[in-house]
């Protein structure tokens, strides 16, 4: 049997839906309380990397030329998480607003486990839609990142990230000896700018202004506004507060895995605001079985590079040889970004020998690692 046709069987798609998982285990913290409001992020975390240690890597390239049929049972999980994850995040805020059982602190992890599912599983789905190019995908990808506040990311991502990463333009680049806490803030503050400036350089190339109906950010705002309104009509002030709780909870794991992505992999300047083009050496890569059937393949993210639109289940990996490898799939080495002392004893060294193997003749690093660089020619 050849590899399409395995490929078509439910069952080779089934470990994707891993996150169907979550789930349960939300209306069972919002029903029990006590210990159960933890469950989420152990599953989603802690679970997954052990069945890491168990399962070890797949390293197997799926056959990237297999027609789009094949692929149904692959692409209806991120399909349907939209209405999954809407009916879980505003139900869950009825119901802690009209039930007194759960105390502050079991409600405060209850929506942190749902910040897990809206940030590990939804931005993930997320992105993988606002990369296709089917309407209704992309439409789904926008209602997943405004339930999380986070509209703007898709600008800043398809606009920015993708054509500059690896250089001083791109904010999502961690750059080297860079503390995840630092990072953070730094993506807050410039992120939404970023993406804003690339829109209206965008609309400026068609004769058109910035407040011009075709600029996205008055759709990001719109339904940002409506969730925001919803999660008010269900639970009032309280209801707003923990919505905006899971939202920055979800932010905040969006941006580790960012972090995680590209520290310190940046692309040779060649003068003049010049750079080489992106390559696989410039993203982190783990073949880890079990992260990857949760973050839907997200981690074999040189190839993401390569062929954005490419869908998750045909997304090649690569050796050593080709692109920097991840010890440990992107839930264990995200828990290790929070510590940067620890961070850098790990990946500081695997980044330095990144620089000896793929860029011996340069020998100062200090623009690269300040982001003092020229931004790329013809950047806004």
């Amino acid at each position: 049997m050849s590899s399409r046709d395995e490929i078509r069987k439910p069952a080779r798609a089934l470990p994707f839906w891993l996150s169907l998982g979550m789930i349960p285990l939300a209306i069972l913290g919002a029903v029990a309380g006590g210990w159960t409001t933890l469950l989420l992020p152990v599953y989603g975390w802690f679970s997954v990397t052990v069945l890491d240690a168990i399962l070890g890597r797949n390293e197997d390239n799926p056959d990237p030329e297999t027609p789009e049929q094949d692929l149904f049972w692959y692409r209806l999980i991120t399909l349907i998480w939209f209405p999954v994850q809407f009916l879980t995040i505003f139900s869950m805020i009825w119901w802690v607003t009209h039930s007194d059982h759960l105390g502050t602190p079991e409600t405060i992890a209850l929506f942190f486990g749902v910040g897990v599912i809206s940030g590990t599983i939804g931005i993930v789905y997320s992105h993988e839609l606002f990369h296709q190019r089917n309407r209704l995908e992309r439409w789904l990808g926008d209602l997943l990142l405004s339930s999380v506040l986070y509209s703007h990311f898709r600008s800043e991502h398809m606009l920015v990230h993708h054509p500059h990463v690896g250089t001083p333009r791109d904010t999502a680049t961690a750059r080297y000896n860079e503390g995840f806490h630092r990072y953070f803030w730094r993506q807050l503050t410039q992120g939404p700018g970023s993406a804003w400036r690339a829109e209206v350089a965008m609309l400026k190339r068609v004769g058109r202004g910035p407040l011009h109906p075709k600029n996205p950010f008055w759709r990001y705002a719109g339904l940002q506004l409506a969730m925001l309104t919803l999660a008010w009509a269900l639970g009032g002030a309280t209801g707003v507060t923990l919505f905006m709780f899971q939202a920055l909870v979800a932010v905040w794991q969006l941006e580790l895995t960012n972090y995680v992505e590209h520290y310190g992999l940046t692309r040779a300047h060649l003068g003049e605001g010049k750079y080489e083009h992106v390559l696989p050496r410039h993203s982190w890569n783990a073949s880890h079985t079990a992260s990857n059937w949760l973050l839907i393949n997200l981690q074999r993210h040189s190839d993401h590079h390569y062929k954005p639109d490419r869908r998750f289940p045909l997304l090649q990996t690569y050796g050593p040889d080709e692109a920097p490898q991840l010890p440990l799939g992107y839930p264990a080495m995200t828990t290790l970004a929070m510590i940067p002392p620890l961070w850098r004893r790990r990946m500081n060294p695997r980044v330095r020998d990144w620089r000896r193997k793929h860029y011996p003749e340069i020998t100062d690093w200090k623009p690269y690692n300040r982001g003092t660089l020229p931004m790329p020619a013809g950047v806004v």
